[in-house]
C-alpha cells in the first residue's frame, strides 16, 4: 500500500507551476480505445515534479468525459489523481459527506478519503464553470497552475 499523501503536499502539487504541454490545445491527437477517445500528455511541473495529464470523452455521450491531473509518484508505476474533471453522465455519491448529486463535478484528492482505504479523489463538488471537455480543460489549467496563454474559455458553449 501506498503512503498517504497529506492535504499540504496535495496543495503544494497543485500549486506548482506546470508548462501546457503541445497538443493539449486542441486535443486532436486522441485515440479510440474502449468506446473513449483518449490521450496523456506527460508535464514536468518547475520543482521537476512529474504529472500526466488524461483526457477521456465517450464517443457514444459527449457528457461522459474525465480531464485529469495526476502525480507520478517516484518509483512506482502510479498515478495518484490530484484532480479529475467529469461530465454529468454518471451519479456520485461523498460517502462521508452523506451527498449525492448528477451534475458536472470535480473530483479533489483529499487525506481523509485516503484513510478510508477510497480512492484518493473520491471526494467531488458541483461546479457550473463548464459543460464540455474544453470547459473543463480550461478549469484544470486555471485550478492547476499550469503557466497557459490567455484562454477563450468556452467559447463556443451556449451558441446555437
Amino acid at each position: 500500500m501506498l503512503n498517504i499523501i497529506t492535504d499540504a503536499a496535495i496543495d503544494a502539487f497543485l500549486r506548482e507551476k506546470k508548462p501546457l504541454p503541445n497538443g493539449l490545445r486542441p486535443h486532436t491527437k486522441m485515440i479510440e480505445r474502449n468506446h473513449s477517445w483518449r490521450q496523456e500528455y506527460p508535464v514536468t511541473g518547475e520543482l521537476g515534479t512529474e504529472f500526466v495529464i488524461a483526457l477521456r470523452l465517450s464517443t457514444l455521450n459527449v457528457m461522459d468525459f474525465s480531464v485529469i491531473l495526476g502525480y507520478q509518484v517516484p518509483g512506482v508505476n502510479t498515478i495518484f489523481r490530484l484532480r479529475r474533471y467529469n461530465g454529468r453522465s454518471h451519479w456520485h455519491t461523498n460517502t462521508i459527506e452523506n451527498t449525492h448529486f448528477r451534475d458536472f463535478h470535480i473530483h479533489t484528492a483529499t487525506e481523509r478519503y485516503q484513510r478510508r482505504g477510497a480512492k484518493e479523489e473520491h471526494f467531488a463538488q458541483i461546479d457550473k464553470r463548464y459543460s464540455t471537455i474544453d470547459g473543463a480543460i480550461d478549469c484544470l489549467i486555471e485550478d492547476c497552475n499550469f503557466d497557459a496563454p490567455m484562454m477563450n474559455r468556452n467559447l463556443f458553449e451556449g451558441i446555437s
